[in-house]
């Protein structure tokens, strides 16, 4: 009995190291560089051009920090601010903004997330994904809800072979 005993704790030390790495150590993730970033804003800015809207752009990563910011010409003062929160809503909460707005409703069981810091419920955020994984957001404000979406998912789709 005792050797049995001595055996099993023998196997389960000899096991310690590979339980380790399964929890532990380095973690590898996909996240957005700012040349990626820049791509992206300046297809949204292009997108918009084409309507003749000035827009500012904001690109964040999967740890919603800023890698990017940019606007074209003279866009209106607010729209940095608004830019910056539809990526981070997007990027937060993995879905469009309208889409989530949408979902969030007074009366829904989750409106309760509209009183997350710094989401807001207005289109014009983009997830960026690969696969499933929501690595950043694009945030775009000048332009109407459903355009300022329409801009920052361009910016998104410019890179999709990029984002895979």
């Amino acid at each position: 009995m005792l050797l049995r005993s001595g055996l099993a704790v023998v196997i389960a030390a000899c096991m310690l190291p590979f339980a380790a790495n399964a929890e532990g150590g380095v973690q590898m993730q996909r996240d957005i560089t700012w040349n990626l970033g820049l791509e992206i804003a300046q297809a949204a800015i292009a997108a918009c051009a084409l309507r003749n809207v000035q827009i500012s752009v904001a690109v964040v990563d999967r740890a919603a920090r800023m890698r990017v910011f940019i606007a074209s010409n003279n866009p209106t003062p607010h729209s940095l601010g608004l830019a910056r929160r539809t990526a981070y809503t997007a990027r937060t909460l993995g879905r469009s903004t309208r889409e989530w707005r949408d979902a969030t409703e007074p009366g829904t069981d989750v409106f309760g997330q509209r009183q997350l810091a710094d989401v807001i419920p207005l289109g014009g955020g983009y997830p960026i994904k690969v696969g499933n994984e929501t690595i950043g957001g694009v945030g775009v404000s000048g332009n109407n809800q459903a355009g300022d979406e329409g801009c920052a998912k361009a910016g998104v789709e410019k890179v999709a072979d990029q984002l895979k």
